[in-house]
């Protein structure tokens, strides 16, 4: 069992929240992608408050900009586990990688797709 996981109640949220901050806080120093992220759903989620789209809409508006920003940490995330793993290159760490990276891509697409139908 993982020294880790004996904490309980109110101390095991403080610390997640701590190792959530953390990561945040890692993914925004350390990865440029993940910055520029936080900058488009910066312009795009005060610009939701503009526009003329009911509750539902403006919540998928925001939704799926916030999904890109979880899938670019679980990609960095994979990305840094591979790497601590072996610097070396190897078929099966290119292949997670890129899926990864191809997670990021499509969440990128679906912003495109949801924003295009919405305002369209």
């Amino acid at each position: 069992m993982s020294p880790f996981k004996g904490k309980t109640g109110f101390k095991r949220i403080l610390n997640a929240s701590g190792y959530s901050l953390d990561g945040l806080r890692a993914a925004f120093t350390g990865e440029a992608a993940f910055r520029q992220l936080v900058l488009l759903n910066v312009v795009l989620i005060p610009l939701t408050f503009f526009l003329n789209v009911s509750r539902v809409e403006r919540a998928l508006l925001i939704a799926v900009c916030l999904l890109a920003l979880i899938v670019e940490l679980l990609n960095s995330a994979i990305e840094a586990a591979i790497d601590r793993i072996s610097l070396d290159l190897h078929p099966l760490s290119k292949n997670a990688k890129d899926m990864g990276s191809a997670a990021q891509f499509v969440v990128l697409t679906l912003i495109a797709v949801v924003w295009a139908v919405i305002l369209l």
